[in-house]
């Protein structure tokens, strides 16, 4: 008797499985977009870019996470500007001199020298020339222009803009007005 109560329970429940399967309609895909997605070869052509454009441009005005404007232009009155109204935002406190100098010694010793003579491994080579000198008569540096020219670049030096972040460059100008005490001594 027992065994008779099992095989017609199993059997009970292999009808009612296949009685729920109807071959006629297609079963339902929750998100069939990850089933069957959209295979992109490399470099094929897209119309995800409007108007043949490499790349999408931001939503107009919108600004990128972290980014900080910076209200000089790239020519000589915004240099001049620059030179005239820009200080630094950071106090003796702020200056991580340890820091300063690594980031110095990374992106500009390689060109104006671990002293700021203007006595790189490169002008020392002569892979570039007419480096200039921290302390240069003629040269009234100050924090203002050292960070424009950090910021946009002067004649064959280019930008850093890239490199280093908004905090990181005042460390660097810090740095290089430091040299340049040195360097009067």
């Amino acid at each position: 008797m027992k065994h008779l109560i099992k095989i017609t329970i199993i059997a009970i429940l292999a009808v009612s499985f296949t009685s729920c399967n109807k071959k006629s309609r297609p079963n339902y895909q929750y998100m069939p977009n990850m089933y069957e997605s959209v295979g992109y070869e490399a470099y094929q052509e897209s119309d995800a870019f409007a108007n043949g454009q490499e790349a999408q441009l931001p939503v107009e005005g919108t600004i990128s996470r972290g980014y900080t404007s910076f209200d000089y232009t790239n020519d000589v009155e915004g240099y001049d500007l620059a030179k005239a109204e820009l200080k630094s935002p950071l106090d003796s406190t702020q200056f991580d001199e340890p820091r300063a100098k690594e980031l110095y010694t990374i992106y500009c010793g390689i060109c104006h020298g671990n002293k700021g003579a203007g006595q790189g491994k490169l002008v020392k080579r002569e892979k570039i020339l007419g480096v200039p000198s921290y302390d240069d008569a003629g040269r009234a540096i100050n924090e203002g222009s050292i960070y424009h020219v950090i910021y946009y670049g002067k004649n064959s030096m280019g930008s850093y803009a890239n490199f280093l972040s908004e905090e990181e460059r005042w460390q660097v100008v810090s740095y290089v007005m430091k040299l340049k005490a040195d360097l009067e001594k």
